[in-house]
Protein backbone atom coordinates (compact mmCIF):
# COMPACT_ATOMS: atom_id res chain seq x y z
CA UNK A 1 0.00 0.00 0.00
CA UNK A 2 1.15 3.56 -0.53
CA UNK A 3 1.34 5.79 2.54
CA UNK A 4 1.35 9.63 2.77
CA UNK A 5 5.23 9.23 2.68
CA UNK A 6 5.50 7.48 -0.39
CA UNK A 7 2.82 9.90 -2.19
CA UNK A 8 4.74 12.79 -1.18
CA UNK A 9 8.23 11.28 -2.18
CA UNK A 10 6.19 10.43 -5.64
CA UNK A 11 5.35 14.02 -5.89
CA UNK A 12 8.61 15.90 -4.91
CA UNK A 13 10.37 13.78 -7.81
CA UNK A 14 7.61 14.75 -10.29
CA UNK A 15 8.27 18.32 -9.21
CA UNK A 16 11.41 18.51 -9.89
CA UNK A 17 11.84 16.63 -13.17
CA UNK A 18 8.94 18.95 -14.50
CA UNK A 19 10.52 22.06 -13.68
CA UNK A 20 13.77 20.74 -14.79
CA UNK A 21 12.37 19.79 -18.41
CA UNK A 22 10.17 22.48 -18.42
CA UNK A 23 13.27 25.02 -19.30
CA UNK A 24 13.63 23.16 -22.41
CA UNK A 25 10.42 22.29 -23.83
CA UNK A 26 7.07 22.69 -24.30
CA UNK A 27 4.38 20.22 -24.36
CA UNK A 28 0.92 18.95 -24.95
CA UNK A 29 -1.50 16.53 -22.83
CA UNK A 30 -2.28 13.54 -25.39
CA UNK A 31 -4.91 10.83 -23.86
CA UNK A 32 -4.75 7.40 -25.04
CA UNK A 33 -7.19 6.44 -27.72
CA UNK A 34 -7.63 2.98 -25.66
CA UNK A 35 -9.64 2.94 -22.39
CA UNK A 36 -8.04 0.44 -20.65
CA UNK A 37 -4.26 -0.67 -20.32
CA UNK A 38 -3.24 -2.63 -16.83
CA UNK A 39 -0.19 -3.18 -15.30
CA UNK A 40 0.81 -5.57 -13.11
CA UNK A 41 3.47 -5.34 -10.82
CA UNK A 42 4.67 -7.21 -8.09
CA UNK A 43 4.86 -10.99 -7.22
CA UNK A 44 1.65 -12.98 -6.21
CA UNK A 45 1.93 -16.24 -4.54
CA UNK A 46 -0.63 -18.67 -5.94
CA UNK A 47 -2.14 -22.20 -5.26
CA UNK A 48 -0.59 -25.50 -6.36
CA UNK A 49 -3.64 -26.83 -9.02
CA UNK A 50 -3.95 -29.10 -11.44
CA UNK A 51 -7.06 -30.14 -13.98
CA UNK A 52 -9.03 -32.31 -12.74
CA UNK A 53 -10.23 -34.40 -14.90
CA UNK A 54 -14.36 -33.36 -14.33
CA UNK A 55 -13.10 -30.21 -16.22
CA UNK A 56 -10.04 -30.57 -18.45
CA UNK A 57 -9.20 -33.90 -20.22
CA UNK A 58 -6.22 -35.66 -19.70
CA UNK A 59 -4.74 -34.36 -22.75
CA UNK A 60 -4.49 -30.74 -21.61
CA UNK A 61 -2.02 -28.44 -22.33
CA UNK A 62 0.45 -28.85 -19.39
CA UNK A 63 1.08 -24.87 -19.66
CA UNK A 64 -2.03 -24.72 -17.84
CA UNK A 65 -0.98 -26.57 -14.69
CA UNK A 66 0.34 -23.68 -12.30
CA UNK A 67 3.41 -24.49 -9.80
CA UNK A 68 3.06 -23.48 -6.31
CA UNK A 69 5.59 -20.26 -6.02
CA UNK A 70 5.76 -16.87 -6.22
CA UNK A 71 5.12 -15.51 -9.95
CA UNK A 72 7.39 -12.34 -11.13
CA UNK A 73 6.90 -9.87 -13.60
CA UNK A 74 9.47 -11.72 -15.62
CA UNK A 75 8.38 -14.73 -15.11
CA UNK A 76 4.88 -13.67 -16.35
CA UNK A 77 6.23 -11.74 -19.44
CA UNK A 78 8.01 -14.71 -20.39
CA UNK A 79 4.40 -17.08 -20.10
CA UNK A 80 2.89 -14.67 -22.34
CA UNK A 81 5.77 -14.37 -24.92
CA UNK A 82 5.26 -18.23 -24.95
CA UNK A 83 1.77 -17.97 -24.75
CA UNK A 84 2.32 -15.77 -28.13
CA UNK A 85 4.31 -18.67 -29.44
CA UNK A 86 1.70 -21.18 -29.36
CA UNK A 87 -1.08 -19.47 -30.65
CA UNK A 88 -2.58 -22.47 -31.72
CA UNK A 89 -5.04 -22.79 -29.34
CA UNK A 90 -6.82 -19.32 -30.14
CA UNK A 91 -10.34 -20.15 -31.76
CA UNK A 92 -10.82 -19.21 -35.17
CA UNK A 93 -14.47 -18.51 -34.55
CA UNK A 94 -17.36 -19.60 -32.52
CA UNK A 95 -20.60 -20.00 -34.17
CA UNK A 96 -23.84 -19.26 -31.81
CA UNK A 97 -21.65 -16.63 -29.33
CA UNK A 98 -23.52 -14.04 -28.19
CA UNK A 99 -24.27 -11.47 -25.81
CA UNK A 100 -27.11 -12.28 -23.33
CA UNK A 101 -29.02 -9.47 -21.18
CA UNK A 102 -31.05 -9.12 -18.38
CA UNK A 103 -32.43 -5.26 -17.45
CA UNK A 104 -28.86 -3.51 -16.20
CA UNK A 105 -26.88 -7.13 -16.60
CA UNK A 106 -25.36 -8.48 -19.42
CA UNK A 107 -23.09 -11.98 -19.64
CA UNK A 108 -21.37 -13.93 -22.56
CA UNK A 109 -22.86 -17.40 -23.88
CA UNK A 110 -20.93 -19.34 -26.02
CA UNK A 111 -21.71 -22.95 -27.42
CA UNK A 112 -18.52 -24.90 -26.14
CA UNK A 113 -17.93 -26.59 -22.45
CA UNK A 114 -16.10 -25.18 -20.09
CA UNK A 115 -13.32 -27.45 -20.55
CA UNK A 116 -12.16 -25.62 -24.24
CA UNK A 117 -13.57 -22.31 -22.46
CA UNK A 118 -11.34 -21.92 -19.62
CA UNK A 119 -7.62 -22.37 -20.63
CA UNK A 120 -8.47 -19.97 -23.52
CA UNK A 121 -10.00 -17.28 -20.70
CA UNK A 122 -7.22 -18.06 -18.38
CA UNK A 123 -4.57 -16.70 -21.29
CA UNK A 124 -6.74 -13.73 -22.49
CA UNK A 125 -6.33 -12.23 -18.71
CA UNK A 126 -3.11 -12.86 -18.79
CA UNK A 127 -2.35 -11.17 -22.04
CA UNK A 128 -4.16 -8.08 -20.66
CA UNK A 129 -1.66 -7.65 -17.95
CA UNK A 130 -3.26 -9.57 -14.52
CA UNK A 131 -1.84 -12.11 -12.65
CA UNK A 132 -4.20 -14.47 -11.58
CA UNK A 133 -4.97 -15.03 -7.37
CA UNK A 134 -7.75 -17.48 -7.94
CA UNK A 135 -7.47 -20.33 -10.44
CA UNK A 136 -9.70 -22.88 -10.16
CA UNK A 137 -10.57 -24.47 -13.59
CA UNK A 138 -12.36 -27.67 -11.16
CA UNK A 139 -15.12 -24.78 -10.11
CA UNK A 140 -14.82 -22.56 -13.60
CA UNK A 141 -13.65 -19.07 -11.01
CA UNK A 142 -10.84 -17.21 -11.40
CA UNK A 143 -9.71 -14.29 -10.50
CA UNK A 144 -7.08 -11.45 -10.89
CA UNK A 145 -4.86 -9.31 -8.76
CA UNK A 146 -4.87 -5.76 -8.43
CA UNK A 147 -3.94 -3.79 -10.89
CA UNK A 148 -3.75 -0.17 -12.12
CA UNK A 149 -5.14 1.04 -15.43
CA UNK A 150 -2.77 3.13 -16.70
CA UNK A 151 -4.75 4.32 -19.97
CA UNK A 152 -5.98 7.08 -17.46
CA UNK A 153 -3.13 8.54 -17.47
CA UNK A 154 -2.25 11.43 -20.15
CA UNK A 155 0.45 10.51 -22.58
CA UNK A 156 2.62 13.83 -22.30
CA UNK A 157 5.47 14.33 -24.51
CA UNK A 158 8.07 14.58 -21.23
CA UNK A 159 6.42 11.20 -20.33
CA UNK A 160 6.63 10.00 -22.96
CA UNK A 161 10.48 10.66 -24.41
CA UNK A 162 11.99 12.28 -21.47
CA UNK A 163 10.70 10.65 -18.00
CA UNK A 164 10.71 7.43 -19.59
CA UNK A 165 10.64 4.02 -17.36
CA UNK A 166 11.24 5.73 -13.94
CA UNK A 167 7.94 7.73 -14.35
CA UNK A 168 6.08 4.47 -13.81
CA UNK A 169 7.05 5.16 -10.14
CA UNK A 170 5.96 8.77 -10.23
CA UNK A 171 2.64 8.50 -12.22
CA UNK A 172 -0.32 6.92 -10.88
CA UNK A 173 -3.93 6.82 -10.79
CA UNK A 174 -4.77 6.13 -6.77
CA UNK A 175 -7.20 3.65 -8.59
CA UNK A 176 -6.97 -0.11 -8.83
CA UNK A 177 -9.27 -2.94 -10.30
CA UNK A 178 -9.84 -6.74 -10.54
CA UNK A 179 -11.81 -8.91 -12.42
CA UNK A 180 -13.46 -12.10 -11.44
CA UNK A 181 -14.63 -14.34 -13.72
CA UNK A 182 -17.05 -17.36 -13.37
CA UNK A 183 -17.87 -20.54 -16.57
CA UNK A 184 -21.39 -21.70 -15.67
CA UNK A 185 -22.32 -24.57 -17.27
CA UNK A 186 -26.01 -24.80 -17.84
CA UNK A 187 -26.49 -27.31 -20.46
CA UNK A 188 -24.46 -29.54 -22.19
CA UNK A 189 -22.51 -27.70 -24.85
CA UNK A 190 -23.39 -24.55 -23.71
CA UNK A 191 -21.41 -22.52 -21.19
CA UNK A 192 -22.10 -18.69 -19.71
CA UNK A 193 -19.35 -16.51 -18.68
CA UNK A 194 -19.75 -13.90 -16.32
CA UNK A 195 -17.11 -11.08 -15.61
CA UNK A 196 -17.44 -8.42 -12.77
CA UNK A 197 -15.13 -5.92 -11.96
CA UNK A 198 -14.30 -4.75 -7.96
CA UNK A 199 -12.49 -1.09 -7.77
CA UNK A 200 -10.40 0.87 -4.96
CA UNK A 201 -9.36 4.43 -4.56
CA UNK A 202 -6.80 5.96 -2.94
CA UNK A 203 -7.83 8.88 -0.69
CA UNK A 204 -5.67 11.74 1.53
CA UNK A 205 -6.64 11.68 5.35
CA UNK A 206 -6.36 15.20 6.36
CA UNK A 207 -5.11 17.17 9.42
CA UNK A 208 -7.57 20.07 11.18
CA UNK A 209 -5.42 21.96 8.88
CA UNK A 210 -6.09 20.58 5.74
CA UNK A 211 -3.38 19.16 5.01
CA UNK A 212 -2.43 15.52 3.44
CA UNK A 213 -1.13 13.39 6.30
CA UNK A 214 -1.04 9.73 4.79
CA UNK A 215 -2.91 8.20 2.24
CA UNK A 216 -6.31 5.14 2.84
CA UNK A 217 -7.85 3.02 0.13
CA UNK A 218 -11.35 2.96 0.05
CA UNK A 219 -13.88 1.16 -2.25
CA UNK A 220 -14.71 2.39 -5.25
CA UNK A 221 -18.54 1.41 -7.44
CA UNK A 222 -18.61 -1.30 -9.43
CA UNK A 223 -18.11 -0.30 -12.97
CA UNK A 224 -20.06 -1.75 -15.58
CA UNK A 225 -18.76 -0.27 -18.65
CA UNK A 226 -15.49 -1.70 -17.71
CA UNK A 227 -16.89 -5.13 -17.20
CA UNK A 228 -18.60 -4.80 -20.58
CA UNK A 229 -15.08 -3.97 -22.52
CA UNK A 230 -13.60 -6.46 -21.33
CA UNK A 231 -16.41 -8.93 -22.61
CA UNK A 232 -16.26 -7.35 -25.49
CA UNK A 233 -12.30 -8.54 -26.07
CA UNK A 234 -12.99 -11.52 -24.79
CA UNK A 235 -15.36 -12.07 -27.29
CA UNK A 236 -12.75 -10.97 -29.79
CA UNK A 237 -10.23 -13.21 -28.21
CA UNK A 238 -12.75 -16.40 -28.93
CA UNK A 239 -12.71 -15.43 -32.48
CA UNK A 240 -15.32 -12.75 -33.19
CA UNK A 241 -13.99 -9.26 -34.86
CA UNK A 242 -14.00 -6.29 -33.03
CA UNK A 243 -16.52 -4.54 -35.17
CA UNK A 244 -18.51 -7.72 -33.94
CA UNK A 245 -18.07 -7.40 -30.39
CA UNK A 246 -18.20 -3.97 -30.12
CA UNK A 247 -21.75 -3.99 -31.32
CA UNK A 248 -22.93 -6.62 -29.16
CA UNK A 249 -22.06 -5.37 -25.89
CA UNK A 250 -23.22 -1.86 -26.52
CA UNK A 251 -26.51 -2.64 -27.74
CA UNK A 252 -28.83 -1.33 -24.83
CA UNK A 253 -29.80 -2.87 -21.70
CA UNK A 254 -33.26 -3.17 -20.16
CA UNK A 255 -34.88 -1.31 -17.92
CA UNK A 256 -33.91 -1.46 -14.19
CA UNK A 257 -36.66 -4.08 -12.50
CA UNK A 258 -35.95 -4.52 -8.32
CA UNK A 259 -37.09 -7.34 -7.74
CA UNK A 260 -35.20 -8.14 -4.11
CA UNK A 261 -36.44 -7.73 -0.84
CA UNK A 262 -35.06 -8.46 2.41
CA UNK A 263 -37.65 -9.92 5.16
CA UNK A 264 -36.14 -9.83 8.86
CA UNK A 265 -38.56 -11.77 11.30
CA UNK A 266 -36.66 -10.69 14.49
CA UNK A 267 -34.31 -12.80 16.72
CA UNK A 268 -31.40 -12.18 13.79
CA UNK A 269 -33.78 -14.12 11.24
CA UNK A 270 -34.54 -13.17 7.89
CA UNK A 271 -33.97 -13.85 4.05
CA UNK A 272 -34.34 -12.51 0.46
CA UNK A 273 -37.19 -12.63 -1.56
CA UNK A 274 -37.00 -12.27 -5.22
CA UNK A 275 -39.98 -11.93 -7.52
CA UNK A 276 -38.03 -14.04 -10.25
CA UNK A 277 -37.88 -17.98 -10.93
CA UNK A 278 -34.91 -20.28 -10.10
CA UNK A 279 -32.61 -19.75 -13.45
CA UNK A 280 -33.10 -15.68 -12.82
CA UNK A 281 -32.37 -15.66 -9.22
CA UNK A 282 -29.45 -18.29 -9.04
CA UNK A 283 -27.44 -16.28 -11.81
CA UNK A 284 -28.58 -12.59 -10.17
CA UNK A 285 -26.68 -14.13 -6.48
CA UNK A 286 -24.32 -15.11 -8.39
CA UNK A 287 -23.38 -11.90 -9.74
CA UNK A 288 -24.03 -10.29 -6.38
CA UNK A 289 -21.48 -12.31 -4.74
CA UNK A 290 -18.87 -11.92 -7.26
CA UNK A 291 -19.96 -8.35 -6.82
CA UNK A 292 -19.28 -8.35 -2.85
CA UNK A 293 -16.36 -9.21 -1.19
CA UNK A 294 -17.48 -13.03 -1.17
CA UNK A 295 -15.56 -15.49 -2.30
CA UNK A 296 -17.09 -18.27 -4.15
CA UNK A 297 -15.62 -21.35 -3.12
CA UNK A 298 -18.09 -24.15 -4.93
CA UNK A 299 -21.14 -24.36 -5.64
CA UNK A 300 -24.18 -27.10 -6.09
CA UNK A 301 -26.57 -25.27 -8.98
CA UNK A 302 -29.03 -28.67 -8.67
CA UNK A 303 -29.47 -28.06 -4.65
CA UNK A 304 -29.25 -24.13 -5.12
CA UNK A 305 -26.02 -23.63 -2.87
CA UNK A 306 -23.32 -21.31 -3.13
CA UNK A 307 -20.38 -22.36 -1.15
CA UNK A 308 -18.49 -18.89 -0.24
CA UNK A 309 -16.30 -17.61 2.28
CA UNK A 310 -16.64 -13.90 3.50
CA UNK A 311 -14.04 -11.52 4.93
CA UNK A 312 -15.84 -8.70 7.17
CA UNK A 313 -14.29 -5.67 6.88
CA UNK A 314 -14.58 -4.60 10.54
CA UNK A 315 -12.74 -8.02 11.68
CA UNK A 316 -9.37 -6.86 10.42
CA UNK A 317 -9.97 -3.62 11.15
CA UNK A 318 -11.40 -0.55 9.26
CA UNK A 319 -11.51 -1.00 5.41
CA UNK A 320 -7.96 1.15 5.92
CA UNK A 321 -6.66 -1.96 6.90
CA UNK A 322 -8.73 -4.11 4.90
CA UNK A 323 -6.78 -3.13 1.61
CA UNK A 324 -3.93 -2.30 3.23
CA UNK A 325 -4.09 -6.33 3.44
CA UNK A 326 -5.30 -7.12 0.31
CA UNK A 327 -2.57 -4.65 -1.50
CA UNK A 328 -0.04 -6.34 0.68
CA UNK A 329 0.13 -9.50 -1.20
CA UNK A 330 -2.34 -11.07 1.66
CA UNK A 331 -4.73 -13.73 0.93
CA UNK A 332 -8.26 -12.99 2.44
CA UNK A 333 -8.30 -16.61 3.51
CA UNK A 334 -5.82 -15.82 6.09
CA UNK A 335 -7.44 -12.73 6.91
CA UNK A 336 -10.35 -14.14 9.74
CA UNK A 337 -12.57 -15.56 6.24
CA UNK A 338 -15.39 -17.43 8.03
CA UNK A 339 -17.05 -20.19 5.29
CA UNK A 340 -20.85 -20.19 4.53
CA UNK A 341 -23.63 -21.83 2.41
CA UNK A 342 -25.61 -18.71 0.44
CA UNK A 343 -29.03 -21.13 -0.26
CA UNK A 344 -31.08 -20.06 -3.37
CA UNK A 345 -34.57 -21.94 -2.87
CA UNK A 346 -38.06 -22.20 -4.89
CA UNK A 347 -41.26 -21.36 -3.20
CA UNK A 348 -43.58 -20.86 -5.51
CA UNK A 349 -44.16 -19.64 -9.55
CA UNK A 350 -41.47 -17.06 -10.02
CA UNK A 351 -40.89 -16.75 -6.22
CA UNK A 352 -37.45 -17.31 -4.48
CA UNK A 353 -35.68 -17.05 -1.51
CA UNK A 354 -32.53 -16.75 0.19
CA UNK A 355 -30.74 -17.82 2.76
CA UNK A 356 -27.55 -17.71 4.54
CA UNK A 357 -26.21 -20.94 6.58
CA UNK A 358 -23.22 -21.54 8.24
CA UNK A 359 -20.01 -24.16 6.65
CA UNK A 360 -22.45 -27.09 8.29
CA UNK A 361 -25.75 -25.98 6.61
CA UNK A 362 -27.24 -24.85 9.73
CA UNK A 363 -29.04 -21.00 9.42
CA UNK A 364 -27.21 -18.57 10.89
CA UNK A 365 -29.54 -16.85 12.81
CA UNK A 366 -26.80 -14.21 14.17
CA UNK A 367 -25.85 -10.16 13.53
CA UNK A 368 -23.19 -11.42 10.95
CA UNK A 369 -26.44 -13.47 8.71
CA UNK A 370 -28.69 -10.24 8.56
CA UNK A 371 -25.52 -8.65 7.98
CA UNK A 372 -24.14 -10.83 4.19
CA UNK A 373 -27.89 -10.98 3.74
CA UNK A 374 -28.06 -7.44 3.85
CA UNK A 375 -24.62 -7.14 1.91
CA UNK A 376 -26.10 -8.85 -1.03
CA UNK A 377 -29.76 -7.47 -0.94
CA UNK A 378 -28.08 -4.15 -1.82
CA UNK A 379 -26.39 -5.86 -4.79
CA UNK A 380 -29.18 -7.61 -5.83
CA UNK A 381 -31.40 -4.08 -5.64
CA UNK A 382 -28.73 -1.70 -7.91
Amino acid sequence: MMNGNSLLGRCLALVALTTACLGLISCKSVTSNDTVDYKQSGAVRGPNLSYPPDLITAQADRRYIVQDGTATMSEYNAAVKKSAQLRSNVMTGIPGMRIAKDGERRWLVVEKPASELYPQVKDFWQENGFLLVVDSPSTGIMETDWAENRAKIAQDWIRKNVLGVFSDSIYDTGERDKYKTRLEVVKPGETEIYITQRGAIEKCVSDNTGACISTIWTPRPNDPELEAVFLARLMERLGMTQEQAKAMVATPLGPKTPKAKLVQEGNNKGFIELSSGFDRSWRDVGLALDRSNFTVEDRNRSEGVYFVRYVNAKDVGDSKGFFSNLFGGKDDSKMQAKKYRVVVKTVGDNSVNVFVQDAEGKPENTPAGIQLLTILNDQLTK
